[in-house]
């Protein structure tokens, strides 16, 4: 699976496991709780929105991310691609927390609530990050995907070369150039 969109569909599935959560932890809390909890939930994802949009506000690739693009191992072919496993694989933890939130939420809807926010923060702060990685793949005429490995080891990527530096559509390198 590329990199880039890895990326993406991280950003998509924590916002997605956001909405889950939220839902629940406001479908619990007209129930019948304490309505102060759903004052203390709105400013918690409020806050967990405004960090991620100042941690994900600049258009580069974040440090830890730029570090795992340089350390890829070049290799000449194209990795198999298993889009569906390789998520599976990468982002189990956030189908565990979400599921496991969800179902304490039953019991107590200040823990869907907290799980919300970190989920809204990763997705806030991660959505530039896969164009930054597709500037990169432009400007090196490069692509990147991702290695397979064990669930439980860091991610390791693959750099493949690639035919040309001209894998963005002519509007989005118009965008992108700085001049």
């Amino acid at each position: 699976m590329r990199f880039v969109d890895f990326l993406r569909a991280t950003v998509l599935l924590s916002a997605a496991a956001a909405t889950l959560l939220a839902a629940l932890t406001v479908v619990r809390v007209a129930g019948g709780v304490d309505q102060s909890s759903m004052e203390v939930a709105i400013g918690w994802w409020t806050a967990a929105a405004l960090i991620g949009g100042w941690l994900g506000r600049r258009n580069a690739a974040s440090p830890p991310i730029a570090r795992l693009l340089a350390d890829a191992r070049v290799q000449m072919a194209l990795p198999e691609l298993r889009p569906g496993l390789t998520l599976i694989n990468r982002l189990w933890l956030l189908l565990v927390v979400t599921f496991v939130a969800g179902v304490a939420g039953v019991f107590a809807p200040e823990v869907p609530s907290v799980a919300t926010g970190f989920a809204l923060l990763v997705a806030i702060a991660w959505r530039r990050q896969g164009n930054a990685v597709e500037a990169i793949e432009e400007r090196d005429a490069a692509r990147f995907y991702v290695d397979r490995t064990s669930p439980f080891e860091p991610i390791r990527l693959v750099r493949t070369p690639g035919f040309g530096g001209a894998f963005l559509k002519p509007e989005k390198r118009a965008a992108t150039d700085p001049g």
